[in-house]
C-alpha cells in the first residue's frame, strides 16, 4: 500500500509521497512514487503512482522511453494538461491489458492509479486523479486536494485545513502531516517522504524535500502535533447531558 496526495491552489501546487510497497515482521520494501518529468521553462510535471508495483513501473517507463525515442506523442509534446492526463491513462490501460490475463488467472490485483499534478505555459495550475480504467477527474476549487492509496487517515486533517487560499508553505505542512497522521495508523505506509512544492507560474521546480526513517523535523512535527490535539481534546467542555438518572441499588437488582 502507499499514501500519495497532491494539492492544488491559487498559489501553486504540492504533491507529496511515501515509499513504502510492503510491510511485514521482517520485510520492508521501499520504491519512488513520485516522479518529475518537468521541462524548465516550458511545463512542470509531477506524476505520482499507487496499485501494483509492476504496473506504475511499466506506465512510468514507457512514459520515459516514448521522450527517449521523440514518439510524435510524449509528455513533453502534448499541449495541455488535459491531453497529458489522457496520454498517461492510454497508456496506463495499455499496460494492464497487455499483463491482465496472466495477473487475473492467479488472482493478482493488477489495478494502478496516478497523480498527475503541473503547469504548462500558457494554462493554469493544474490537478489530476488517473483511475485504473484510464479516465480522470480534476481538482477544483471547491476540493482542492486529491489522494490515492490509503486515503482515510489522512484526509480529515486536509479536510479542515485546506482552501483554495491557503499559503502555498502551510499546504506543504499540512500535507506532510496528513502524511505523518495516515503512517501513524497504518504501517504499510512509511518514508522515505518525498514533498514538491511549486510556485504557480515559475514554470520551475525549486522545492523539493526527502524525509528518511528517523528525520529530526518529521519527528519533531510528530510530537508538536500530538501535543497539541492532546491539549485540544483536555480543552473541550464537558457533555452537558439531557437528562443523568441516579438509579439505586434496589433499582438495579429489581432490573
Amino acid at each position: 500500500m502507499t499514501y500519495c496526495l497532491g494539492i492544488v491552489n491559487c498559489f501553486g501546487i504540492v504533491i507529496a509521497a511515501d515509499s513504502r510497497t510492503n510491510a511485514g515482521v521482517d520485510y520492508i520494501s521501499a520504491y519512488k512514487k513520485l516522479f518529475d518529468f518537468s521541462v524548465p521553462g516550458e511545463r512542470v510535471l509531477l506524476i505520482c503512482s499507487s496499485g501494483n508495483l509492476s504496473m506504475t513501473q511499466g506506465v512510468i517507463t514507457e512514459l520515459r522511453r516514448d521522450i527517449q525515442n521523440h514518439e510524435e506523442v510524449n509528455l513533453h509534446n502534448l499541449s495541455s494538461m488535459y491531453d497529458i492526463a489522457r496520454y498517461i491513462g492510454h497508456k496506463s490501460r495499455q499496460i494492464q491489458d497487455r499483463d491482465r490475463q496472466w495477473l487475473e488467472r492467479d488472482n493478482i490485483d493488477f489495478q494502478c492509479n496516478f497523480l498527475l499534478g503541473g503547469q504548462v505555459k500558457g494554462e493554469e495550475p493544474q490537478l489530476y486523479l488517473i483511475y485504473p480504467q484510464g479516465n480522470f477527474i480534476q481538482a477544483t476549487k471547491e476540493t482542492p486536494f486529491l489522494q490515492i492509496g490509503e486515503t482515510k487517515y489522512g484526509k480529515p486533517i486536509l479536510d479542515r485545513t485546506i482552501t483554495y487560499d491557503t499559503p502555498l508553505e502551510a499546504v506543504a505542512k499540512c500535507a506532510l502531516l496528513s502524511i505523518d497522521s495516515t503512517m501513524k495508523s497504518n504501517i504499510s505506509v512509511g518514508p522515505p517522504i518525498n514533498l514538491v512544492m511549486y510556485k504557480a507560474d515559475s514554470l520551475v521546480v525549486r522545492h523539493t524535500l526527502e524525509l528518511r526513517l528517523g528525520d529530526p523535523y518529521l519527528a519533531k512535527m510528530r510530537k508538536l502535533w500530538e501535543d497539541f490535539v492532546r491539549q485540544a481534546f483536555e480543552a473541550m467542555p464537558n457533555i452537558e447531558w439531557q437528562r443523568e438518572t441516579e438509579a439505586s441499588v434496589e433499582d438495579i437488582l429489581i432490573d
